[in-house]
């Protein structure tokens, strides 16, 4: 038989015959999740907390299914939180790992998009349908197929129930009442007209070219992000979409870690004391983000607009980053098992981020920009882009970008990229000597636009660093550790 060991095995083969070689793992099936959550994320108009929480599982799950039967990418299982043990393929069992991680995935999603839109639902069937075709056709053998879909689901079941302890259940009815009675504490301050789509009637939604929610015009009062044109049920748990009236995930901050030992185990120092006094380190911040908004210029307004990264017009920042790392997959030339090891880290340091700098902003509960200035300052000045709805100390796009650049970098190197993300919301690609310098781009953004003091990047720059080295030190393989020294 071609290609099959000659006598000395002969015993072993009359036993178990000869097993073809399975066809290499195409790394492009790790992109193309990667490039999809993007949409998914921004189809169901998700706040970015919880998406950094379902892209997470999901990560896990597509890490997992295929580690199970490629002993070459180790399990993750005992040195994540609450993860003790996942089913692994049997010694002498014939698994594809492709297919296996598929099958997980597709589980785990199936279930954390169960209130999803049924284009939602739709879309993610036709990716791992297709995905599972191509691997099929590849040259995986159909004896394999049902032992590594079963292997798969079972995987992806027992993820489920590993997320279902993590405490975000017991937060989608817990009340919640903002403080109140101090001026330093934040307040929802934004007008509410500045969400609402002008566009939609009760038969469809249609795109004009004046419409601001369609288009950021540069230079216009209409290039401010409207972020939710399309209503979703009010009885959601899962997948509510982002509520710019309320406040968003005040208990986000009490779920469990993914690496981390605890929500505050890289948290940021207290703030400056607040004060109207002129001399006053507070005063003097804020004093800062007026005098940059009134110096503007076209180049920094197109950088806040492309970091805006608005919940319910955009795949969020996580989705940002996890495009970007889409793009090194075939940029990067990198093989299926560090595909998946940027995918699941990355995800990870970003999960573990939210949840920090959410646990950091409600306990300080600090008061936003156009609050302050409009108080003490200018009565009629806004921010560039509409201020999101949770309190400001420390910035959760330079914290997560942060924890991203530090992993990406730790796993790929100091590298250059292109960064075209952001095409379908009419911005040009963007190219970056560093993660580091796109993570400190989308920091800065952040004040340019007025949504941030300085102090809010600086403190959240450091604990992003701070929770991107712990995940790193924690997950990192040897053979990723040697590459990236």
């Amino acid at each position: 038989m071609p290609g099959c060991p000659s006598a000395r095995w002969l015993a072993v083969l009359l036993l178990a015959g000869c097993r073809p070689a399975l066809p290499p793992a195409d790394p492009a099936m790790v992109a193309e999740w990667m490039q999809n959550y993007y949409g998914l994320v921004r189809a169901e108009r998700l706040s970015p907390p919880v998406a950094s929480r379902v892209l997470a599982y999901a990560a896990v799950a597509l890490y997992e299914g295929y580690s199970a039967a490629a002993p070459a990418l180790p399990s993750l299982a005992g040195r994540l939180n609450g993860l003790d043990s996942l089913p692994r393929a049997a010694a002498a069992a014939r698994i594809d790992p492709v297919i296996t991680a598929l099958a997980a995935e597709r589980t785990v999603l199936d279930s954390l998009f169960a209130e999803g839109l049924p284009a939602t639902r739709a879309a993610l069937a036709r990716l791992a349908d297709s995905l599972e075709q191509a691997r099929l056709a590849a040259g995986v053998p159909a004896a394999m197929v049902e032992p590594s879909r079963r292997l798969g689901h079972q995987i992806g079941t027992a993820i489920l129930s590993w997320a279902a302890d993590d405490g975000f259940d017991s937060t989608r009815s817990k009340p919640y009442q903002p403080p109140t009675g101090k001026p330093e504490y934040w307040l929802n301050d934004s007008p509410v007209d500045e969400y609402t789509s002008q566009s939609i009637n009760a038969a469809s939604e249609f795109v004009v070219l004046d419409n601001p929610s369609a288009s950021l015009q540069p230079g216009a009062a209409s290039e401010r992000a409207l972020a939710v044109n399309r209503p979703k049920a009010r009885d959601l748990r899962s997948l509510k979409a982002v509520n710019p009236v309320g406040a968003t995930e005040p208990w986000w901050g009490t779920l469990r870690p993914f690496v981390l030992r605890t929500a505050d185990e890289c948290g940021p120092v207290p703030p400056p004391a607040y004060s109207t006094d002129p001399a006053s380190v507070w005063y003097q911040e804020a004093a800062r983000v007026l005098e940059v908004s009134r110096t503007l210029t076209e180049e920094q307004r197109q950088t806040v607009l492309y970091w805006a990264d608005n919940a319910g017009q955009s795949g969020t920042p996580v989705g940002h980053w996890l495009s970007i790392g889409s793009q090194l997959v075939s940029e990067l030339g990198l093989s299926t098992e560090r595909a998946l090891e940027v995918f699941t880290l990355a995800t990870l340091a970003q999960a573990d981020a939210f949840i920090a700098i959410w646990h950091a902003k409600y306990v300080f509960n600090t008061v936003r920009p156009r609050t302050y200035i409009r108080r003490t300052m200018d009565p009629n000045w806004d921010p560039v882009i509409t201020t999101p709805p949770f309190p400001s100390y420390p910035s959760g796009h330079a914290g997560q970008s942060a924890s991203a650049a530090t992993v990406l970098t730790g796993l790929l190197g100091t590298v250059a990229f292109v960064d075209s993300t952001n095409l379908t919301l009419g911005h040009p690609v963007r190219r970056y000597p560093s993660f580091q310098a796109a993570a400190d781009e989308a920091a800065l953004s952040r004040l340019l636009g007025g949504l941030h003091y300085e102090v809010d990047n600086v403190e959240s720059q450091a604990l992003g660093r701070c929770i991107g080295a712990k995940v790193l030190d924690r997950l990192r393989t040897d053979s990723t550790a040697a590459a990236a020294r």
